[in-house]
């Protein structure tokens, strides 16, 4: 068995692209590899700022052999009446790169069809192993460059290229640059290095400082803060998603920590966060939970004069800091009502005018709506004044993480309204999957209706979000809304909420699209965000379907969802969805409706089913008044034997028509009520 591995070396990539990159180049060696029916054992990835790298174990000397059986034409078509080929058999033999010599007959569920099997005899994987450089062209990252004269796009330039099927170099050239075996080690600390093997890879690039594995570097820097931390009491808490950074910053990490001025502790603890996670990719210092002017950040390098580093990262943080003090001193001194004034000349959107129209637009639409979730109005007028009047603030206009944060406390310090000052903060929520839904009414209402005229205004001028193309985050806002409907149970659905603001949006001219058209996407658009969310809480896919309901109501979706997926459990419930499904499928012929005429029924079934369905139909919205949708099933399960009575005793498709209509009229009140707890015929029942 043979081994391979390929190294693309790039310039130092952007640290939230590495993983993706890493697991994207595994997937399409993989696949390749399979497509070109190559056995082999396993596939290891490996990746750091520097160089993505898959090292292939168990690799076959040859692709397997290939025999297959084409299917042809039937014989009626390539065969004549004397039993010679047609040319629709010699082209079929054609196509294949076969000779009719090849072809034979065979039958299959009664009709005889041309047949053809095709031989193919395996390569040796060394011959196929140069085609390794479509997959490197072909890989796909979030933002491209080309450099040079290249033609080629990528996220960074191609530097090195290694490809080695055990000890041979596999000869290919990507944007100039040949397949070889010189590795590249660390930048400062390292020399470029002869990789003899694969198997030699990992070893030969930590010996020149480059540890290639990034489960590896990530533990060893975690590591590396505990003991820290231990050694100085310290308390360091690590955050996922800046650990994932800094490992993809580093090639060969050592931790270290710094301090700065305590007189800085004044300043926000938000400000210091922001500052040293999201700026320096610092690791804040805590002692009791309370924040220390200590800070630990990791070097990409070994410990040589790391008292060096220390002073040159606290020069850093105290210049940040300084700029910190006087932003926060400044913007304490400012007017609130004087910087909400100059949103106007904060431009949202060429296409949908400044901050301060949109800010006006949604609080009208506040107003309208504050009864809807219980907010008061006094509070729900001064929020839409001042929600985003911290995005002239110098604080936020240098640190825009901490939009609505600062102006929280800005409010907060100016005596405003507690619950005003949080709607600040919170009609940004939830910032990302898995944040909090906003606690007080007023930001309820205003993180609901600022992310709907976004999304609905977008969609008015044409602004779409398109396959993996979401610019201005519209399904994230989306997504947020629907998360908020659930998590405060309101009875707000997205369709009249969609309805009313592009009713809104019209009145102030903002489309350049037909009003229904953005209202009937709209609507698609948030069927498939209410879809996703019934998906994430683990309901059967079948279930999110048949509880999907037009008026888009999130809180009732999720019962009807969570009453369908414990009645699938029910051996009795086949039956009750299929009976019901009847009454669904037959209610489409309906025509005309009318007024059900008893004086019209001709057998026992047919009165006996409009009786349960008058006893049914008050129950029915009993129930769904109060979203109890188990009691609502259990009134139509009362139905099933009176609806297979009536099935199996009535045709209803008669040739009277007045009786046909009398009778489709009966089968279409019933189905909407039906239709009203679920959509049955939706369901997939073994």
């Amino acid at each position: 068995m043979h081994e391979l591995l390929l190294e693309i070396g790039l310039e130092e990539m952007p640290a939230r692209f590495v993983l993706q990159s890493e697991t994207q180049l595994k997937e399409r060696v993989t696949r390749f590899l399979e497509e070109a029916r190559i056995e082999f054992a396993s596939v290891e990835s490996f990746s750091t700022p520097r160089r993505l790298a898959v090292y292939v174990k168990g690799l076959a000397a040859r692709q397997s052999d290939l025999e297959e059986t084409l299917k042809g034409p039937a014989k009626r078509i390539a065969m004549d009446e004397a039993g010679n080929w047609t040319k629709a058999a010699e082209g079929f033999a054609r196509g294949k790169g076969l000779t009719t010599d090849d072809l034979f007959l065979g039958e299959e569920k009664g009709v005889e069809y041309l047949y053809a099997t095709r031989k193919e005899v395996g390569q040796a994987t060394a011959d196929l192993l140069p085609g390794l450089k479509q997959v490197v062209e072909a890989m796909t990252f979030p933002k491209n460059m080309r450099w040079s004269t290249q033609s080629l796009r990528y996220m960074r330039p191609i530097r090195w290229l290694i490809a080695l099927l055990d000890d041979q170099v596999i000869p290919f050239e990507v944007a100039s640059v040949e397949t070889g075996r010189t590795s590249r080690g660390h930048r400062f600390l390292g020399q470029d290095i002869t990789i003899l093997r694969p198997n030699a890879y990992v070893e030969a690039l930590a010996g020149e400082h480059v540890i290639v594995s990034y489960e590896e570097r990530r533990q060893l820097i975690e590591e590396q803060i505990k003991a820290l931390a231990a050694r100085e009491q310290f308390e360091v808490p690590i955050d996922a998603t800046l650990l994932e950074e800094v490992t993809n910053l580093v090639e060969y990490p050592t931790a270290l920590f710094g301090a700065f001025d305590e007189a800085y502790l004044e300043l926000p603890e938000e400000v210091l966060i922001t500052t040293m996670k999201e700026h320096q990719r610092y690791f804040p210092v805590k002692r009791n939970d309370t924040l220390l002017h200590y800070f630990v950040t990791v070097r990409n390098g070994n410990a040589t004069h790391i008292e060096n580093v220390a002073r040159g990262n606290e020069k850093v943080i105290r210049a940040r800091l300084a700029d910190a003090q006087f932003f926060y001193e400044e913007d304490k001194k400012a007017d609130i009502d004087e910087q909400a004034k100059r949103l106007d000349k904060i431009v949202f959107h060429e296409k949908l005018g400044t901050t301060g129209e949109k800010v006006r637009r949604v609080r009208q639409m506040a107003l309208a709506l504050a009864d809807r979730v219980g907010a008061d109005k006094t509070r729900v007028e001064r929020a839409g004044q001042i929600y985003k009047f911290d995005l002239v603030s110098q604080m936020v206009y240098e640190f825009t993480e901490l939009q609505g944060l600062m102006g929280e406390r800005y409010a907060n310090m100016k005596n405003e309204d507690a619950e005003v000052a949080a709607a600040i903060r919170e009609h940004y929520m939830p910032r990302f999957a898995g944040d909090a839904s906003p606690e007080t009414p007023t930001g309820t209402l205003y993180a609901i209706l600022d992310k709907m005229d976004s999304v609905a205004g977008f969609f008015g001028v044409g602004m779409i979000p398109s396959g993996s193309a979401d610019p201005y985050a519209l399904r994230r806002q989306a997504q947020g809304i629907v998360q908020i409907l659930s998590d405060r149970k309101l009875s707000l659905t997205l369709t009249e909420l969609i309805a009313f603001v592009v009713s809104e949006q019209v009145v102030e001219g903002l489309y350049t699209k037909d009003a229904e058209e953005v209202q009937a996407a709209l609507q698609d658009f948030f069927a498939q965000r209410l879809k996703y969310r019934l998906s994430e809480m683990n309901f059967r896919h079948d279930v999110v379907e048949a509880a999907l309901d037009h008026t888009l109501t999130v809180e009732a979706n999720e019962q009807r969802a969570t009453m369908l997926e414990g009645a699938t459990k029910k051996e009795s419930f086949k039956k009750t969805v299929e009976q019901l499904s009847r009454v669904l499928n037959i209610s489409k012929k309906a025509e005309q409706v009318t007024a059900v005429d008893p004086t019209l029924f001709e057998n026992d079934a047919e009165r006996a089913l409009h009786e349960a369905i008058e006893k049914t139909l008050p129950e029915v919205e009993q129930a769904i008044a109060v979203l109890d949708y188990e009691r609502a099933l259990t009134a139509l399960e009362a139905t099933v034997p009176s609806i297979t009575a009536y099935f199996d005793g009535t045709m209803i498709m008669t040739d009277d028509e007045t009786v046909r209509t009398n009778r489709l009229s009966e089968m279409k009140r019933f189905a909407e009520a039906i239709e009203s707890v679920a959509r049955f015929n939706a369901l997939t029942l073994a």
